[in-house]
């Protein structure tokens, strides 16, 4: 569903992601893991069409993401920041219903569309009428989750969801967000920098170094059939967050 044909992406010449081949499956979770700086984050705003690649293609199936349609394109695509991103002058509710009123959806449709949401992610329908502010960090996440769901859209793309949130409460919404993506069926693209988050939500676990692909493939086979030492000392780095001992 999601591909890059010979991306590359530099600032200030520096290089952030040389020219890159990948090709996302879809209704998988893919996860991008990484150090801070290796590109992950990088790649997934390539995908959103949030910035332009230097050279190369991003393609959303057969449509390429780039020019008058990627405003368009991003309608299709749901996106999830660390501490949610949420506008601070709106309310949750206005948060969540930004874009279908922008598209003129009916009011039952809205209505209709907000109690569905609500009830998937969990949270009283009468936390809605309250301001970001207002909320707690997990709150604020099943808000942003909402709003980034209100179109159906077909890929959900998440950068460092839950990075902000403390140790009980993002455990809680693991929990809550693989179930929800489980029951959903949709493409999702999650970055983290932590191996035990890779674990419990990828499908397919990309490990980056320095805008390289550096390993893909299930969790268990970066652990146990590193491809390079690279792959090796970072596994073995969090191999305590995952309970391995050898």
């Amino acid at each position: 569903m999601l591909r890059l044909e010979g991306v590359s992406k530099s600032y200030g010449g520096t290089t952030v992601l040389p020219r890159t081949d990948l090709e996302l499956q879809s209704g998988r979770v893919t996860v991008l893991i990484g150090q801070s700086g290796c590109g992950k984050s990088t790649l997934l705003r390539l995908l959103m069409g949030l910035v332009e690649p230097d050279e190369g293609t991003v393609w959303f199936g057969d449509e390429q993401v780039a020019g008058d349609q990627v405003l368009e394109l991003r309608r299709r695509m749901g996106y999830v920041i660390q501490d949610g991103g949420l506008f601070p002058h709106m309310t949750a509710r206005g948060n969540v219903e930004l874009m279908p009123r922008f598209l003129e959806w009916s009011p039952d449709r809205l209505r209709d569309r907000v109690a569905e949401l609500a009830a998937l992610v969990d949270l009283p329908v009468e936390t809605l009428e309250r301001y970001p502010a207002q909320l707690s960090g997990g709150q604020r996440q099943r808000v942003s989750l909402m709003r980034a769901l209100v179109l159906d859209p077909e890929v959900m793309l998440m950068d460092e969801p839950l990075g902000a949130l403390d140790p009980m409460i993002r455990a809680e919404l693991q929990r809550d967000l693989r179930e929800i993506f489980r029951r959903l069926e949709k493409t999702v693209v999650l970055v983290t920098h932590d191996m035990n988050e890779a674990a419990f939500f990828g499908d397919d676990v990309i490990l980056m170094r320095d805008g390289h692909v550096e390993q893909r493939g299930p969790i268990s086979e970066l652990l146990e059939r590193p491809a390079t030492d690279f792959v090796r000392e970072f596994t073995t780095a969090q191999r305590a967050v995952l309970g391995v001992t050898s």
